[in-house]
């Protein structure tokens, strides 16, 4: 493996991990820019402008872009999330030059406005399958009521309103406000042609206008509050609870995911023999996310209403012993291999490592090989998940539970 790096005069970064023992290549726009970069009148406008990207360019048409992806048998697609939007394809490597060019362009749409009011309709759908589908928009409701009018808890969809209020004027200039080179770099991981991506890039990129924008990263201040949400819809009674964690910038994180490991892993966690093993729910577990200058522990549980009051109280006991004793020399050790094992299978695709090398790259600009990460989680001690315990614990959160039940108690 070998990492490199280039910065065009107009600030747009180039980094690649090259493996010339790859079969394949992953190539990449990361953009800076999520639903935390929004205000609550366009919310929604990052997720409807990926959509939009590919519309059609001054180049290509809609159906040019997507019919020269297939033609180079690219695996090709893009997301939004709170902080990012991220365009990409896997390739063979002899097509590297082609999807570069295919990906520049769409970085460069047209925005039309027949395209614009045309695909509204399409999120605007997207939104109401969202809300009307388990477990209904709950991971938006947990986010608003723990972290209130935090940024990160800004839905990526949107909302109904907001999205049929926003016009292509709006989008436009949040576009170039947001899509400047300063803000955006591209990623390769694999078996890549250094030199000649950078060639690539800036033939194609090179001549975009830069202009400076930046993003707030307040500290959340996380709540401990309690909702009930009736849906007479729904079989099952899912809940989901939010704690606070780790940021992408502390070095705890580390612990912190071993820690979720021991406490709520799908397999062999406390959680699943506590409250899966048993049959006392269809699945529970709680995982560590990241975030710049925020993380949280989510915790989620799906289980028949009638058993919703004995697992929150499952929960809440869990949480008490592990706060109060810390976890075992054992719990630890296979929560370690259980790490190593996921970092070290995930990143045999290089586009497994184009993310996880644009991920570092977007939250702390640091290039992480993957023995990096197997020493940092090698490194953690009990101590360490402890001290965690202490700046985190999981008592502090908030519980939203959506179901048939108009009525929940908390666990005491």
């Amino acid at each position: 493996m070998e990492f490199l790096s280039h910065t065009l005069a107009n600030g747009l970064e180039i980094v690649a991990e090259c493996n010339h023992d790859a079969a394949t290549a992953g190539l990449g726009f990361f953009v800076r820019t999520g639903s935390r970069d929004e205000s609550d009148e366009i919310a929604g406008v990052s997720h409807f402008l990926e959509h939009m990207c590919f519309k059609g360019t001054p180049r290509r048409t809609a159906e040019e872009v997507n019919r020269e992806f297939d033609e180079i048998g690219a695996h090709y697609n893009a997301f939004t999330s709170e902080e990012s939007t991220v365009y990409y394809a896997s390739v063979l490597p002899e097509y590297q030059q082609a999807s570069v060019d295919l990906l520049a362009d769409i970085m460069r749409p047209s925005l039309r406005e027949d395209d614009f009011d045309m695909e509204k309709k399409v999120i605007l759908e997207e939104i109401q399958m969202y809300l009307d589908q388990p477990p209904f928009g709950m991971d938006d409701q947990i986010k608003e009521l723990h972290l209130g009018n935090h940024p990160l808890a800004r839905s990526v969809l949107g909302t109904d309103a907001t999205v049929t209020d926003l016009t292509v004027e709006k989008m436009r200039a949040y576009f170039q406000q947001r899509y400047t080179p300063a803000n955006v770099f591209f990623v390769a991981a694999g078996k890549v042609d250094f030199p000649a991506l950078c060639q690539e890039i800036e033939s194609r990129c090179g001549d975009w206008e830069t202009t400076q924008t930046g993003r707030d990263t307040p500290p959340p201040c996380g709540q401990s509050l309690f909702k009930t949400v009736q849906r007479d819809s729904s079989a099952q009674q899912y809940i989901l609870q939010l704690a606070d964690a780790p940021a992408s910038e502390d070095p705890a994180r580390y612990a912190a995911k071993l820690l979720a490991t021991v406490v709520g892993d799908d397999s062999g966690s406390r959680m699943y023999w506590e409250i899966t093993d048993p049959g006392l729910a269809e699945s529970a577990s709680v995982g560590h996310y990241e975030y710049q200058g925020a993380g949280m522990y989510f915790t989620w549980l799906a289980c028949e209403p009638q058993q919703a009051e004995v697992n929150l109280a499952r929960l809440e006991k869990i949480y008490q012993l592990v706060q109060q004793e810390g976890v075992t020399a054992e719990e630890l050790l296979q929560a370690k291999n259980k790490v190593k094992a996921r970092v070290v299978l995930s990143s045999e695709r290089p586009r497994n490592r184009l993310f996880n090398v644009g991920g570092n790259w977007m939250q702390r600009r640091e290039y992480r090989s993957i023995a990096n990460d197997l020493a940092a989680v090698d490194a953690v001690t009990r101590d360490d998940i402890q001290e965690v315990l202490h700046r985190f614990p999981f008592s502090a959160h908030s519980t939203i539970a959506v179901g048939p039940l108009a009525e929940l108690s908390a666990a005491d």
